[in-house]
């Protein structure tokens, strides 16, 4: 098969044959159909980010796909099922602190390292060895523009921090970071679960007008100042009562004052998840309160990525069209212009942009 290789850290990516992957039990083989091309994937690739990649290795986090093989304890997929392949894989053998890796893309600690030895290469491919309890039936509507369902990349993300903070229909909602990639996202998924309110800061008007034009008066933009005290005043104002949960996806780039201005925002008993960058690559801690936090009853947790479920949850979202993927801007690429749809990729991260690799269309 073709596949797109990361020789070295700061090397363009290689597109070359490799072996076909070999599934054995508890695994199936994919035809990868489009997987998504993060915004940040050339941070990555450079060596900026630090992820725990580990050359030579096929990258790419998630695809939407169709099975070619499965292994032989798999009860419920066929061979020529249109899936989702979720990248977040966790150890079998400690059910209480399971060792993560994303397939690809990243790791958590020493066990998560050996797990990605095995699992070393992710979706810039032709085909893709998963795990089988990673891979989720879609619905046909999903075979008619794949491209567009590789979103699913940044929408379980959103949608398994807003689990995590246990939001609830009509509750008002505020998204640290709301005009990125994934922030932008959060808010979609939000009023898909039935918030009240959205409450969007952010510096880039452009982006808060979009989120306005889409979503109505239910999305409360708040332009952001740099000033932590006014920032924060401005953000509960346009609340317009209390903000039952924040959610946290700041890039590493942003400064954790502004993390600390949003946090604060929240109500008595209310719920702070952290899910972003901040602090990844130096800087000031959070530094929140400890009277705040306990007495106000603050739940302030973290959250890397999501619970299996949450990809049955979303897709059945998306399924019935209650997160409309209709206004995303997709342009997709095909595997050799792999390098092509990094830089695009980079130079379009705002709201609902969305880039494609196409690996079965070259």
């Amino acid at each position: 098969m073709r596949a797109a290789v990361l020789t070295q850290f700061g090397a363009p990516l290689t597109v070359r044959e490799v072996p076909d992957p070999e599934a054995g039990g508890g695994e199936v083989v994919v035809e990868v159909l489009a997987a998504g091309v993060a915004p940040y994937a050339a941070e990555v690739f450079s060596g900026k980010r630090k992820y725990p990649l580990v050359p030579p290795v096929v990258p790419g986090v998630g695809a939407v796909g169709r099975i070619v093989h499965v292994g032989p304890d798999a009860t419920r997929l066929r061979v020529g099922d249109l899936v989702w392949c979720d990248s977040t894989v966790r150890s079998r053998d400690d059910a209480l602190t399971p060792d993560i890796t994303l397939q690809g893309w990243s790791s958590r600690g020493e066990g998560g390292a050996r797990l990605a030895e095995y699992l070393h290469d992710g979706a810039f491919a032709e085909l893709m060895r998963v795990p089988t309890e990673n891979v989720f039936p879609l619905p046909a509507a999903a075979g008619k523009d794949p491209a567009r369902w590789a979103a699913l990349t940044v929408h379980t993300i959103s949608y398994g921090g807003l689990l995590a903070g246990g939001l609830a229909a009509g509750e008002t909602l505020l998204v640290s970071g709301a005009t990125g990639n994934l922030g932008s996202s959060a808010v979609a998924v939000a009023f898909a679960m039935g918030a009240g309110r959205v409450v969007a800061p952010g510096r880039n008007q452009a982006a808060l007008d979009l989120l306005a034009d889409r979503f109505g008066p239910r999305l409360r933009p708040v332009p952001l100042t740099g000033d932590e005290a006014a920032d924060r005043a401005a953000m509960s104002a346009a609340a317009d009562g209390p903000i039952d949960m924040v959610i946290d996806l700041l890039p590493p780039s942003a400064p954790s004052s502004a993390s600390r201005a949003a946090a604060m925002t929240v109500r008595e008993y209310g719920r702070v998840v952290l899910m972003g960058g901040v602090g990844m690559l130096g800087g000031d801690d959070l530094a929140l309160p400890y009277p705040w936090i306990m007495r106000n009853s603050i739940t302030v947790r973290g959250q890397w990525m999501y619970p299996r479920t949450a990809n049955v949850g979303i897709i059945r979202l998306l399924a019935a069209g209650t997160l409309d993927l209709a206004p995303e801007r997709v342009r997709s690429f095909d595997l050799d212009a792999v390098n092509d749809a990094i830089a695009y990729a980079a130079a379009h991260g705002g709201p609902f942009d969305r880039t494609s690799l196409t690996p079965s269309a070259g």
